[in-house]
């Protein structure tokens, strides 16, 4: 009865429905998630973009031209730009083309006489689409659209995009137009917005075209959502790894179309739901501060400005709250800009990314580059010494020269202290805050060879180097130096010779800077274990809070890492103070390495300097310039760690931490003397 209802009683009014309407299922994009700081201001955001496209309808050329000079009339009158590819100018009529072979095949193509004039062309292609109208310059605005629906193509169920990008006032116009507008559609999009530019890029990361290689990751990690192959997902950073959280579900809506084009009715069949909004740790303010103060500390350095000139190039800084281990700042210099990435970077700029001159700013140098931190691996020393009983904190530890690794071999020459090979005499007796002060090589390479390399690497691995920290981004390992890891990468047996090398930080130790800050961030909470974290939460659409066992789980499989939980070792309180005591004097006492530069700070620090050399590398100039320390010194908020490439000397990059230091403590910058020349030594195992 209702087959003979729909095809005899109403079968007319329903045919005639079929030969009069189209209806087209379009999908509603879902709004990305944000990205915020700690305090809720936002660093990324999606705001709805409109775009025009046009489909494919039965209508005749007069009514197709008239309908594209009211739509591009509309778009110039609110300062739009549209698709123009048509290759002829006017006022003077010109060819548009970059050699004369080109021209020549267009011609061909399009069965132009080659000896025609570009105005013969201009309207000769007039002729093709029939455009009636007198006046030139509308002319060349219809046969823009008409050239473009030539050459790209569109039908009654493939648009062809008119505009990417128009405003407010055009989007409301049109719609008030539609009745004489033929295929025009309007699209609400969301478009991703980067409103700091460059800032904290190596965290937040960037978006790009879904591709192949996007939809072999997903699924080795058994996402199995379905992304268009226009859709864009995050490529790197905070935007990558937690695309899942930000990328929301797209909705789902009806467009009922008449056959001349013309929309006559929209519905929503599915609503969009909107990504979760991520809030980092980072402090955006402080974040600046940072970036500024690693930057300007690495020009300073090349340029000359402490009284030498070095090749300083990249660098890294992190800052991390001791108390919470959540990280406040974390830079990587250079830098790059995110927001070229979401429509598609050019290739002259992607060129100009990857050109060794520009030093790799797309590489994030504080998780995914490795160092040897130099002498401030001193303290890691000095805490697997006075813990394992091998010395005391009052035992002094006379530094007279040589330190005898070989005995009579006159092929071999001992390591000495870097102020012996400076000054041609040793730093004399010192206990292990005096040692820390003085970064006295000696004194930790007699405290290694009592201990061994094994009881070195085991408290190394307590404060978590050569191994990933855990925070929610992509990270490396790096390299602790072991007798096993010696034994893969140089298949040779473990000597006394690489415990005292291991025992100042080079050798085969290999760190990340942000490892460093885990590490710093121990010795200033008393030694005991502490995770990283860069996401402070995840807020989801409907204002629900994602919990931390389901980020944490999330995390590690999106990563594919497993989060090491180590058990708090105890250290006593007599270790710790002499560990602080002799970070407190390089900061604060004359003699300090960091003394010249920290000396009339207000707040109370305790510091660290190195400079170390990779492997092999004899280079003065290509040490790398490191700095550790927390503050304030009684009750330790923040740890800082700083590393500049090429740097020299630690003490410079300390100018780094005091700037820092004066935005978080709020202090006036103004009343701080910059110390314009520091002399210093390179503190490195020979």
């Amino acid at each position: 009865m209702q087959l003979f209802n729909l095809q005899i009683v109403n079968g007319s009014d329903y045919r005639e429905d079929s030969n009069t309407k189209l209806t087209r299922e379009a999908k509603i994009e879902a709004a990305r998630g944000s990205i915020m700081d700690r305090s809720g201001n936002v660093l990324v955001s999606t705001e709805m973009k409109f775009s025009l496209e046009m489909y494919k309808s039965k209508t005749d050329d007069e009514q197709l031209n008239n309908s594209i000079l009211l739509m591009t009339n509309i778009l110039e009158a609110n300062g739009n730009s549209y698709i123009d590819n048509f290759p002829i100018s006017i006022d003077p009529f010109e060819f548009h083309f970059e050699t004369e072979d080109e021209l020549i095949k267009w011609k061909e193509k399009y069965k132009i006489p080659d000896a025609a004039s570009a105005e013969e062309a201009f309207y000769l292609f007039r002729d093709k689409y029939k455009i009636n109208n007198e006046n030139v310059k509308e002319i060349r605005q219809i046969l823009a659209i008409r050239y473009a629906i030539t050459t790209i193509g569109y039908s009654t169920t493939r648009s062809i995009e008119i505009s990417g990008d128009i405003s407010r006032e055009s989007a409301v116009q049109l719609q008030e137009n539609s009745q004489s507008l033929t295929g025009v559609n309007i699209i609400v999009e969301p478009t991703r917005v980067y409103h700091t530019g460059n800032l904290a890029s190596h965290i937040i990361g960037y978006m790009g075209r879904y591709s192949e290689d996007d939809k072999k990751a997903l699924k080795e990690e058994g996402d199995d959502f379905e992304y268009d192959v226009d859709d864009k997902v995050g490529k790197y950073g905070i935007e990558k790894v937690f695309e899942n959280y930000l990328r929301g579900v797209d909705g789902k809506k009806q467009i009922d179309m008449s056959v001349d084009g013309t929309v006559t009715g929209e519905y929503t069949s599915q609503e969009a739901i909107g990504g979760s909004d991520i809030v980092l740790t980072i402090d955006a303010n402080l974040q600046r501060i940072t970036e500024e103060a690693l930057r300007n500390n690495i020009h300073k350095i090349r340029e000359g400005g402490f009284s030498e000139t070095l090749p300083a190039e990249g660098g890294a800084a992190v800052v991390v709250n001791v108390k919470s281990g959540e990280i406040l700042a974390m830079a990587s210099y250079p830098d790059y800009e995110p927001a070229l990435f979401y429509n598609g970077i050019s290739q002259d700029k992607m060129n100009e990314y990857l050109d060794p001159a520009a030093l790799k700013p797309l590489y994030s140098r504080a998780t995914q580059g490795t160092y040897p931190p130099g002498s401030i691996f001193k303290m890691v020393t000095a805490v697997a010494g006075l813990e394992s009983g091998v010395v005391s904190t009052t035992e002094r530890i006379n530094d007279n020269g040589p330190f005898i690794v070989v005995e009579n071999d006159p092929n071999y020459q001992n390591p000495r202290c870097w102020y012996y090979n400076s000054y041609g005499r040793g730093h004399g007796p010192l206990n292990v805050a005096g040692a820390i002060m003085k970064s006295c090589n000696y004194f930790f390479y007699e405290v290694s060879t009592r201990m061994g390399i094994d009881t070195l690497s085991d408290w190394a691995n307590y404060f978590g180097l050569g191994r990933k920290t855990g925070i929610e981004l992509s990270e490396y390992n790096g390299t602790l130096a072991t007798k096993d890891k010696l034994q893969e990468k140089e298949h040779r047996p473990w000597s006394k010779a690489d415990t005292a090398s291991a025992s100042i930080g080079q050798g085969l130790n290999d760190f990340t800077p942000v490892q460093m800050a885990r590490y710093i961030t121990m010795i200033a909470n008393g030694g005991h274990p502490i995770n990283l974290s860069i996401v402070k939460n995840v807020i989801n659409s409907n204002g629900s809070q994602v919990s931390q066992n389901e980020l944490d789980e999330y995390v590690s499989k999106k990563l594919n890492r497993e989060l090491v939980v180590t058990e708090d070792r105890n250290i006593s309180g007599e270790t710790i103070s002499a560990i602080h005591e002799g970070m407190r004097r390089v900061a604060e006492d004359e003699g300090g390495t960091a003394y010249s530069i920290l000396k009339d700070f207000a707040i109370e620090i305790g510091g660290k300097t190195g400079s170390a050399e990779k492997t092999g590398n004899k280079e003065q100039n290509d040490a790398y310039a490191w700095f550790a320390g927390f503050a304030p010194y009684s009750d330790p908020e923040i740890a800082i760690v700083v590393m500049v490439e090429k740097g020299g000397h630690g003490s410079y990059t300390s100018e780094i931490v005091r700037d820092i230091m004066n935005e978080y403590f709020g202090m006036n910058m103004e009343e701080i003397t910059e110390v314009m020349s520091v002399t210093t030594e390179m503190e490195s195992f020979r």
